[in-house]
């Protein structure tokens, strides 16, 4: 456990690769087939603040994030006390009915990075009350650090995969920096609250598409995990190198049907974005067809392939709301609204904790960078606002 020093003035250098190339940010492309295709698309710097505040360090990630928010009364827990995390009250309407869920601190994105252990703590205080697992999607920015800072601070029952978010066109720039984030986190803060890391999210979708294919094992997609695979090995490699005193799982995680063959072959787990919305599902048939299409077209062929990669659902859920900016009628034939998401949890939270379905439900909190950004439904997915205020959901009482 590091020492409390160890939170306090450690500037590190910046890195200013990120500077070198114009950086993807989080293109969400939807794609999920059925039928046809569809889906979706460090020394840690330290401040002080709770005498662990963790300050950005500007070697970070186009994979994930938004502006920063500030939390109100009513979507921070009350009664924290600002010199000890681990006390504060629990919000009643919280339950941990959740398998996982995906998570980004915001104001993670390039090249801002203004996110800060002090929301990053008050974020783990509310998720600790839905679940006991969470996943990110990139380490720029600091995430990791933050994150497992957090726990520690904390002291909740969490794990976490770690996740790194390579670009498809920067010859590996943007995997190495975050593969020093990652690096930096688990030497800090050791591996004790960590599942597993993550390498790459829709980068085979992302890939092929740009190439304007469709098959994840034609000739774009064999290219794509040509990329791919040696990153994933290297990942296996640094992590053995850390010696963590545990071997930590190595995944990938895709669009549900666009999982190249031999990239699942070369991980110990896959985790596959199905949104019933995007594949233009009614809100009363959207759980079941997210068990079946999850069940069939991911669970059931990493089965045949001789590593037998466990898998779970990376992303699903419902989106409460739209904007006018690259709407699209056809974005879903169900509103996107509270009281359908309420629906989609009812329908699919319990049923898929009794099947045994390992679920990440996206997300957190809405991401305002994303409405703004890319329009449409992208930035309401949240269980919470993104001031952090509990959106007018129930959740059930069922068993992970």
């Amino acid at each position: 456990m590091p020492s409390a020093n160890s939170y306090n003035n450690l500037e590190a250098p910046r890195n200013s690769d990120w500077l070198e190339k114009t950086q993807r940010s989080n293109r969400r492309s939807k794609f999920i087939v059925i039928g046809a295709v569809l889906t979706l698309a460090v020394l840690v710097a330290v401040g002080v603040s709770l005498g662990v505040v963790l300050s950005k360090k500007n070697s970070n990630n186009a994979s994930s994030g938004s502006g920063s928010a500030s939390p109100t009364s009513t979507g921070t827990p009350p009664g924290t006390n600002p010199n000890d995390p681990t006390n504060f009250q629990k919000n009643p309407a919280l339950k941990q009915s959740f398998y996982g869920i995906a998570y980004t601190p915001l104001g993670s994105q390039l090249p801002d990075c203004g996110n800060s252990l002090t929301e990053v703590i008050e974020d783990i205080q509310l998720l600790s009350q839905l679940t006991t697992t969470i996943r990110l999607y990139g380490a720029d920015c600091n995430q990791s650090s933050l994150v497992l800072a957090a726990i520690e601070a904390t002291q909740v029952n969490m794990g976490v995969y770690l996740g790194n978010y390579p670009a498809v066109d920067d010859n590996g720039t943007a995997y190495e920096r975050q593969k020093g984030e990652i690096m930096t986190a688990l030497q800090t803060y050791g591996a004790s609250h960590v599942l597993g890391v993550t390498v790459g999210n829709e980068f085979i979708l992302d890939y092929i598409t740009e190439q304007g294919q469709t098959d994840p094992n034609g000739s774009a997609g064999q290219q794509a995990a040509a990329m791919l695979i040696p990153w994933i090995q290297d990942t296996r490699s640094m992590l053995s190198s850390l010696n963590l005193g545990k071997t930590l799982l190595v995944g990938n995680a895709d669009a549900g049907s666009y999982f190249n063959t031999q990239v699942l072959e070369a991980v110990d787990y896959g985790m596959a974005n199905v949104h019933p919305w995007f594949a233009n599902q009614s809100i009363t048939d959207a759980a079941a067809w997210t068990a079946e299409f999850f069940q069939t077209t991911n669970a059931d062929f990493a089965a045949t392939l001789p590593n037998n990669p466990k898998m779970f659902i990376a992303e699903t859920g419902w989106p409460t709301n739209t904007s006018q900016f690259n709407y699209s009628p056809d974005d879903g034939v169900s509103l996107a609204s509270v009281p359908n998401l309420q629906v989609f949890i009812d329908t699919f939270v319990c049923q898929a904790n009794q099947n045994g379905t390992g679920y990440f439900f996206f997300e957190y909190c809405d991401e305002p960078w994303k409405a703004t950004t890319y329009g449409g439904v992208e930035g309401y997915w949240g269980l919470f606002d993104s001031n952090k205020n509990f959106k007018n959901l129930t959740i059930p009482t069922c068993s992970v």
